[in-house]
């Protein structure tokens, strides 16, 4: 097997996986320990409700796994977020994302071989796609439809979850005022050197977490009016549109009232009227489009998320190599050393 001489880091989002995750760790150390030269392990605990939490402590104790953090959030948030918390606190020169409920941990040195022959972004799709409800696909297909067009990119074909990313690109997020938020796209479409992969289980993946229908749709909207200024450059067009029109419709009216004898009593005026309205509402919205725009793009939110508990392994491989300095014993060396001892 390849041996990489880096650090890297793996961050695992899990939410009531209390009995599944030791040996979900345990994969992840025999596959990753003998192929980089140092490692850590990072799992974000979403919000748990089973007895995650005492399982996790008793594997970050001394007789549990090295390299091992746990940051355990207090509400759960969707998973790009709970992703981001692990990001930003991984020191690895490289950083895997994984959902150990879909994508498979036995892939991940072909993609650190990418990484290491100089992709700053690693993504990898799994062909077999988990089992949703016709609604789900359906209103997938729209919002990906839809992101494309006003982004430029298709993010589950583009910009999957499973993917690898060197410590540059992290920084680079992390200069966005909602790095949490950017996080799925931006590796896609800041300009960095990307690859592709992808693979397929010999079965289909399945989600103990069912997605909800409602909260995709509300990440899919903030996710759409936060990365992208499209939605709201469309509504200042329509508005910019309807003061035109509703000008032109003015210049139309009063054209009939030079050219039309046969007019009905009022219409010119009454109509001049509407017209001037709307033309003045149409305005109003052009202008606060601009503004919200603008705000946009300073705004300040206060923090998704919150780390209730951290635990990190009382045994740090890492650590054993600090502060050793390997000497010399050439013959040259051992000479000096004993014509030294005889003056």
């Amino acid at each position: 097997m390849a041996f990489f001489p880096c650090f890297l880091s793996v961050v695992f989002v899990v939410r009531n996986e209390s009995e599944r995750i030791e040996s979900i760790l345990f994969e992840a150390t025999s596959v990753i320990a003998s192929i980089v030269s140092d490692y850590e392990l990072i799992i974000v605990d979403n919000a748990s409700n089973d007895d995650s939490i005492s399982v996790m402590k008793r594997l970050t104790g001394e007789d549990g796994f090295a390299n091992l953090q746990v940051y355990a959030l207090t509400k759960e948030v969707d998973v790009d977020t709970a992703s981001w918390v692990g990001l930003e606190n991984a020191l690895g020169d490289f950083v895997a994302v994984i959902d150990p409920m879909i994508d498979d941990i036995n892939f991940l040195p072909e993609m650190l071989k990418k990484a290491i022959a100089g992709a700053d972004v690693v993504f990898v799709s799994n062909e077999q796609k988990p089992a949703q409800s016709l609604a789900y696909r359906a209103a997938f297909a729209v919002f990906h439809m839809l992101y494309h067009w006003f982004n430029g990119i298709h993010l589950a074909k583009e910009a999957p979850q499973y993917r690898i990313l060197s410590k540059r690109v992290i920084n680079f997020i992390l200069q966005h005022p909602k790095p949490a938020m950017t996080y799925r796209h931006l590796p896609a479409t800041g300009g960095f050197a990307r690859s592709h992969l992808s693979y397929s289980y010999c079965a289909s993946p399945t989600f103990q977490r069912p997605k909800r229908l409602g909260d995709s749709i509300d990440r899919g909207i903030r996710l759409l009016v936060s990365t992208t200024r499209a939605p709201m450059r469309l509504v200042t067009a329509l508005s910019l549109f309807g003061a035109i029109v509703n000008l032109v419709y003015c210049g139309y009216v009063v054209g009939i009232g030079f050219f039309k004898t046969d007019v009905a009593p009022g219409w010119i005026s009454l109509s001049l009227q509407q017209s001037g309205m709307f033309f003045l509402i149409s305005l109003v919205l052009l202008v606060l489009g601009e503004y919200i725009l603008n705000m946009a793009s300073f705004s300040n939110e206060g923090p998704l998320y919150h780390v209730a508990q951290e635990f990190t392994s009382a045994r740090m491989t890492r650590l054993d190599k600090l502060n050793i300095e390997e000497v010399s014993s050439s013959p040259a060396n051992t000479t000096n050393l004993a014509r030294g001892e005889m003056s």
